[in-house]
């Protein structure tokens, strides 16, 4: 068939069907955030308890990519996406009538496995069905909107479910984009055949890579409640630590491995899984703490709240999806990922700035257009060359991996983030400050940490990543030292 006709079309509309998926995992992120209050007065959560809503979640999610996507690999992408679909389904409809805490916090659980399985694969999906460079950067733009906007349109739609419905419509929305991507995939995605479990049935291997970022996660999130210095959380970081070191030993003497240490010889892919951690650790902590700023500062309602964000949506929607794929063509995606990151950088650094009485169009819009600017211009860049490194047999676990570096990054950037301001908050409160300027002087000071990860992360992406160009008689990659 012609690159124009029917075989080009069907790649197209299966992109959108895994896009729709991956759209409503990412949403349901952010989305609970906002419905927390609500679901803490309905449960009867104590307030440790409301935590694990969240942390159930991340610790399935975060624990499993890593496994999910190589899985993927070895029994086909699209068996493993739709099993995870199924998964994640069937659990927002049991998130949605849970009656108790416990029902909702083990749902949680399961909801987290399924999103796991679903993402891990997607990413080595696009670049499985779009290997021309030009069309697969056009395709990880459109990814990379969906995966980098979806958290501020999660922040809208949660609170529009919440105050116009209830709490149990943030699980119960997904029920039906499920069922529908589920169904459009199995008739567009296309199947491929994977290597076989005995390429890498690896048990041993599995279960030290699931238990030492499962524990990794957990150990972060319950940071910000025991402190980084404490016996508990020096313990537990020390075990996930010690597993991943048993992992690692694990796969260079496994006969067959489940992670081929090879994909990190790969300088791009590991310089853009750095990269990742410590923009994603920033950008994440940011996020969730402008939101506390404008929920406890500013007195913004979670409707308002998510409006304040949508121009980062829209930021991302322009450059990702329109621009991205010319300019990641015409400048490389190393040089747009480093122009990426300075408006972020910028982005935060408007954003130690904001007052207590702060407004929108003089204090936080400035922030926020350079960093949806700085998103899209980033999002697409970076995963381009997550994935430049892998083989064709190989991309579920460098997708996995792109996807585990992400949460990781989250996970610590997140309890870094709050632990420091809520620390410093907690100070100026006893000596006498008042709440509003104790709050404020709190989120500044996480607001330059954020500021200081993504400059981490920029000096990464100069003095580690490579360009890659395209050879135009081959088509090919070619990596620019």
């Amino acid at each position: 068939m012609t690159p124009g006709g029917p075989k080009t079309d069907a790649r197209w509309l299966a992109l959108i069907v895994l896009c729709a998926g991956m759209l409503m995992i990412v949403l349901d992120q952010t989305i609970v955030n906002v419905a927390l209050p609500a679901i803490e007065e309905d449960l009867k959560f104590g307030q440790a308890g409301l935590a694990w809503v969240v942390n159930a979640y991340l610790i399935a999610y975060g624990g499993l990519l890593l496994l999910a996507g190589r899985l993927g690999d070895l029994i086909g992408h699209k068996k493993v996406f739709l099993i995870g679909l199924g998964v994640f389904t069937v659990a927002s409809l049991l998130c949605g009538v849970s009656f108790s805490s416990e029902m909702l916090i083990v749902s949680r659980f399961v909801q987290g496995a399924g999103g796991a399985l679903a993402t891990s694969v997607t990413l080595g999906m696009v670049v499985t069905m779009f290997p021309e460079p030009n069309e697969q950067r056009r395709a990880i733009g459109i990814f990379s909107f969906v995966a980098a906007a979806g958290a501020s349109i999660g922040l809208l739609l949660g609170g529009v479910l919440t105050d116009a419905m209830s709490w149990h419509w943030i699980f119960f929305v997904n029920i039906p984009i499920g069922v529908v991507a589920a169904v459009a995939a199995v008739r567009l995605v296309p199947s491929s055949e994977g290597l076989g479990l005995r390429e890498g049935a690896d048990v041993l291997g599995a279960l030290l890579i699931v238990a030492a970022v499962m524990l990794g996660v957990y150990t972060i999130v319950k940071a910000e409640h025991y402190g980084f210095g404490s016996l508990q959380t020096l313990g537990l970081g020390a075990v996930a630590l010690a597993l991943l070191a048993g992992f690692v030993v694990r796969q260079r003497t496994a006969a067959k491995p489940l992670l081929p240490l090879r994909v990190f010889r790969s300088r791009n892919v590991t310089g853009a899984n750095l990269v990742q951690i410590s923009m994603v650790a920033g950008m994440f902590g940011l996020f969730f703490l402008g939101t506390l700023y404008m929920q406890l500062v500013l007195s913004y309602t979670p409707l308002q709240i998510g409006l304040a964000f949508m121009p980062v949506a829209g930021a991302i929607a322009v450059f990702s999806v329109s621009l991205s794929a010319r300019l990641n063509s015409r400048f490389g995606e190393r040089n747009m990922l480093i122009v990426g990151l300075v408006f972020m950088l910028v982005g935060m650094l408007v954003f130690t700035q904001v007052p207590v009485d702060g407004s929108y169009l003089t204090d936080i819009l400035p922030a926020v257009a350079p960093l949806g600017i700085g998103l899209g211009l980033s999002f697409p860049a970076l995963m381009s060359l997550a994935m430049s490194g892998a083989a064709h047999d190989e991309a579920g676990l460098a997708s996995g991996l792109v996807n585990t570096t992400a949460q990781v990054g989250g996970a610590l950037g997140l309890a870094v983030l709050a632990t420091t301001s809520t620390t410093h908050t907690s100070g100026l409160l006893a000596s006498g400050v008042g709440r509003l300027e104790a709050l404020t002087s709190g989120f500044h000071l996480a607001f330059w940490i954020s500021a200081a990860l993504v400059a981490v992360a920029l000096g990464l992406a100069v003095f580690v990543l490579r360009q890659v160009t395209v050879d135009r008689e081959e088509n090919q990659p070619v990596l620019v030292h």
